[in-house]
């Protein structure tokens, strides 16, 4: 027979210890005593018949069954926090949180003027954008530590109703090179074929970026060889500004640099790769601060 009435301090406290990996520091984040702290282990180990932790020389250790234990307490704890949020922030927005997940490269043109715009309406509001790859981003937004992500295409999550992908824009990658460079002759390089007589700086083998690159170099019957691989396209536009060669990032990310005469990019007939800039929320985690950034800041219709 299942028990219904859930004793909610022992999960807090299996929390705590977990969260903590030591009994004498969750008792001190709790102001609680560590024989209480051991208790109440002991307590809940008894009513799930299962043992939770391993005790070692640094503190405690969790056993499949409490890793198992605590991927559900953690998920009904921030379950609690988003709740607690929704009751809190006011529709005027005297006070709130806003935590957005997304690649450092798209919010540098994406999203940063509309952070602004918004914190300059509502600086009550505190304002978290957390970078990562895309399977950390879904797993922040699986674990309600971000509201929604900002991301390119393909956005692998699992499938889930409440989960929502929309498209926001589509932006092109191009090939750059320094304004001024002394290494290469800018003028001509007119075709993708042209590309490989210059080093090339490129995202690293495996991204859908470098991908979906390979694909039309293919198409064309275009061999490159001599590349550096770069993870980030900051790292990828700061190597170009060196005159190291030639690199390959999202069109909009180089405007600035564009306009200031520091970098040019490179005319190919060919047409190159574009992707998408999709948002991903759930629908039922959505408080007042985030949905007014995405329907009048990202100017975007929620799908509720």
């Amino acid at each position: 027979m299942y028990k219904t009435n859930v004793n909610l301090n022992l999960y807090k406290t299996f929390y705590d210890v977990a969260k903590c990996g030591s009994i004498s520091k969750a008792a001190g984040m709790s102001y609680t005593s560590q024989p209480a702290v051991s208790k109440a282990i002991k307590k809940l180990e008894e009513e799930l018949s299962t043992k939770l932790f391993y005790r070692n020389l640094n503190g405690v250790e969790l056993t499949e069954k409490g890793k198992e234990l605590l991927y559900f307490v953690e998920k009904s704890y921030n379950n609690l926090i988003i709740a607690e949020r929704n009751m809190l922030e006011t529709e005027n927005l005297e006070r709130g949180k806003l935590s957005i997940g997304m690649p450092s490269n798209i919010g540098s043109f994406f999203l940063f003027d509309k952070i602004i715009d918004f914190h300059k309406k509502f600086p009550n509001i505190e304002v978290t954008i957390i970078t990562g790859s895309t399977t950390n981003l879904t797993s922040l937004l699986d674990n309600h530590k971000v509201d929604f992500i900002i991301d390119t295409s393909p956005i692998d999550i699992k499938t889930d109703e409440d989960v929502i992908i929309k498209k926001l824009a589509e932006v092109k990658y191009c090939f750059i090179a320094k304004k001024d460079t002394t290494t290469i002759d800018i003028k001509k390089i007119k075709k993708l074929n042209d590309l490989k007589n210059y080093l090339l700086i490129l995202p690293i083998p495996g991204t859908a970026n470098r991908t979906d690159l390979n694909e039309v170099l293919a198409a064309n019957k275009v061999n490159v060889d001599n590349v550096i691989n770069i993870h980030t396209s900051e790292m990828i536009i700061g190597a170009v500004k060196k005159d190291l060669g030639i690199g390959y990032v999202i069109e909009n990310l180089v405007e600035h640099e564009t306009k200031n005469g520091e970098i040019e990019i490179l005319n190919i007939k060919e047409e190159l790769p574009t992707v998408e800039i999709n948002i991903v929320y759930n629908k039922h985690f959505l408080t007042t601060a985030p949905r007014k950034f995405i329907q009048e800041y990202i100017d975007t219709n929620l799908d509720l």
